[in-house]
C-alpha cells in the first residue's frame, strides 16, 4: 500500500501556535471522522451522526469548524501543547514540525505485535516569527488567518480526492480501522508525532515578515 503524504506550512507568531495548529489537525479529523458503528449482525451496521462546532480563534483573525467532541479535542489539545512547549524550550529559532498519521493495524500472529500500516500523513511545518510591535501583531493576526483560510481550502481539496481508504470492516474488524475508544465519535486509527529542528525553512518566515514590512509600507 502507497502512503500518502501531505505537507503544509504554516509561520506564525508564538501566541498563535495553539490556534494554528488546532484549526488545521481538527479540520482534518472532521474528514476522517465518523459516527460511531451499531452493529445489528455481522455485516450490517448502522452509523451515527457526527456534531460539529464553530471555534473562534483569540490571536487569529479565523473561525474553524471541528468535531463536536470534547474527548478528540482533549486528546488534540494535549498534544499540540506538548508540541508549543517543546518548540519553546528548544532554544532553536522556533522551528518545527507536527505530524497526523492515519494507519490501520494488519493482526500478527502470537508472540507478534499487530503491524501499523501508514495510508496516509499530514506534516505542518511551523515557522515562530518574533514581531517588534502591537502594530506587526495586528497585521500578523489577519495574514495568519489569510493563510489558514488557505490551507483548509487545500486540506479538502485534497481529502476530496477519490484515493484510498481503508475498505468498512466487519464488526470484528472494526479496531483495526478505527479508533472506538471515544464515546461520541468514532476517527481513522491515527497518532500525532512532532520534531523540532533549525533548518526546516527559514524562506516561510521570511514570507511572512516581508508580508507584514509591505502592509506597514501602504
Amino acid at each position: 500500500m502507497n502512503c500518502r503524504s501531505e505537507v503544509l506550512e504554516v509561520s506564525v507568531e508564538g501566541r498563535q501556535v495553539d490556534e494554528a495548529m488546532l484549526a488545521l489537525l481538527h479540520t482534518i479529523l472532521l474528514h476522517r471522522s465518523t459516527g460511531k458503528f451499531h452493529y445489528k449482525k455481522e455485516g450490517t451496521y448502522s452509523i451515527g451522526t457526527v456534531g460539529t462546532q464553530d471555534i473562534d480563534c483569540d490571536f487569529i483573525d479565523f473561525t474553524f469548524v471541528r468535531v463536536s467532541s470534547d474527548e478528540l479535542d482533549r486528546v488534540i489539545r494535549k498534544a499540540v501543547g506538548e508540541f508549543k512547549d517543546a518548540l519553546s524550550n528548544s532554544g532553536s529559532d522556533g522551528v518545527g514540525q507536527i505530524s497526523l498519521e492515519f494507519y490501520q493495524k494488519k493482526k500478527s500472529r502470537w508472540p507478534f505485535s499487530d503491524e501499523c500500516i501508514p495510508w496516509e500523513v499530514w506534516s505542518i511545518k511551523v515557522n515562530v516569527v518574533n514581531l517588534a510591535n502591537e502594530q506587526e501583531r495586528q497585521i500578523c493576526r489577519e495574514k495568519v488567518g489569510e493563510k489558514l483560510g488557505e490551507k483548509v481550502i487545500n486540506i479538502v481539496e485534497v481529502i476530496n480526492r477519490h484515493e484510498y481508504l481503508p475498505k468498512m470492516p466487519t464488526q470484528s474488524e472494526v479496531d483495526n480501522v478505527f479508533d472506538t475508544s471515544l464515546k461520541d465519535v468514532q476517527p481513522y486509527l491515527h497518532k500525532i508525532t512532532y520534531q523540532i529542528t533549525d533548518s526546516l525553512g527559514a524562506s516561510v518566515s521570511t514570507t511572512m515578515r516581508r508580508l507584514i514590512k509591505d502592509t506597514l509600507a501602504l
